[in-house]
């Protein structure tokens, strides 16, 4: 073996073995869904409730909140498609909310990269609109989102505690 291939190979094993000892308090995660050549995936940080009072507490109401914890949640799509009523154009974008007891307002926003909603800035929203709060039965101890998806209809559901907001999405066929 190469001196330089040695090199690269400890590098390689330090950084999995940091990783391994300092594993992120709210992991990554993601999730997607395929309709013909588009395709469209969202990556999250996943916090858990950890008895915690979480809409109206943690997460207070009426303020943006960053959609999950660490980076901003961002959403990426390979074709434009339609996400309540409002064109997305293919590329990356920030989720932000605003959640309120009855209503949330979602905004997906042209900044990406971001830690947190500390910088976020509205001047460069794609645009916002409103969706109601469910209450389930059930307590989420996991903040998730997800697909489901019907042809080229989906549902994103954002899951966390006993609230769920779901943002109606269309695969545009051409």
């Amino acid at each position: 073996m190469k001196s330089g291939s040695v090199i690269i190979f400890f590098i390689v094993i330090s950084t999995v073995l940091e990783a391994q000892q300092n594993p992120r308090i709210s992991p990554l995660n993601v999730t997607s869904m395929k309709y013909k050549d588009a395709y469209v995936k969202v990556m999250y940080s996943q916090p858990a409730k950890k008895g915690r009072k979480i809409f109206g507490g943690l997460v207070p109401y009426g303020q943006v909140w960053r959609t999950g914890a660490n980076e901003t949640t961002e959403i990426t799509t390979t074709k434009d498609i339609i996400v309540k009523g409002n064109l997305l154009l293919a590329g990356t974008y920030s989720i932000f909310t605003i959640p309120g007891e009855q209503t949330w307002i979602i905004i997906f926003n042209k900044d990406t990269g971001l830690w947190g909603s500390y910088n976020y800035n509205d001047k460069n929203d794609a645009f916002r609109f409103e969706v109601p709060v469910e209450s389930i039965s059930y307590i989420s101890e996991l903040f998730t989102m997800t697909f489901n998806q019907k042809n080229n209809f989906a549902d994103l559901e954002i899951v966390w505690d006993k609230t769920r907001v779901i943002v109606p999405i269309q695969f545009i066929d051409k």
